[in-house]
């Protein structure tokens, strides 16, 4: 071994997936760097909306961040249960695009000016809240998107490459 970190999704039995070991990360990096960017600027886009008041409940970051976790729930399921996707498609929507959108910095900080601003009842209920509801959102992406991708019964559970028109569906 090199010594550097491997991809978990690299399954080093086939030959074709230890290739990526002899790549660089620039690809991965340039996918996650341009998903970043698109995902932090509809969080900025939607907090311009949508501004709060100091001392009042910070509602679009909190929505950013809990619909952002059911799409990450929906995606993970997505490229690794239902699609073949190809190897960016979790950088770049996962870690870039999702991980660009939601924005638990952002809440710690306006956790902290609910306090600071007189609010430590609603700062104590944004924390919380939205812990929770991220937490809920994630498991029920996840519960959902398993629900409705589950093949019927005496169906063969069709794998999807990722961009491929299903053969099942006619489009």
């Amino acid at each position: 071994m090199t010594g550097r970190p491997v991809d978990p999704d690299v399954d080093l039995h086939v030959p074709r997936q230890r290739s990526e070991l002899r790549e660089g990360p620039w690809g991965v990096l340039a996918a996650i760097a341009a998903g970043g960017a698109l995902g932090a600027l509809a969080r900025h886009g939607l907090g311009s909306v949508f501004p709060h008041r100091p001392g009042e409940f910070p509602w679009a970051v909190f929505w950013v961040n809990v619909s952002g976790c059911l799409l990450i729930g929906v995606l993970m399921v997505l490229v690794t249960e239902t699609w073949t996707a190809h190897r960016l498609v979790r950088p770049f929507l996962g870690v870039g695009v999702l991980g660009g959108f939601t924005t638990f910095s952002t809440y710690v900080v306006d956790a902290q000016e609910l306090v600071n601003h007189g609010a430590p009842l609603v700062g104590l209920a944004y924390l919380a809240g939205t812990l929770a509801s991220a937490l809920a959102a994630v498991y029920t992406g996840v519960r959902v998107t398993r629900l409705l991708a589950r093949p019927r019964r005496g169906e063969a559970a069709p794998r999807i490459r990722c961009g491929e028109r299903s053969e099942a569906s006619g489009e």
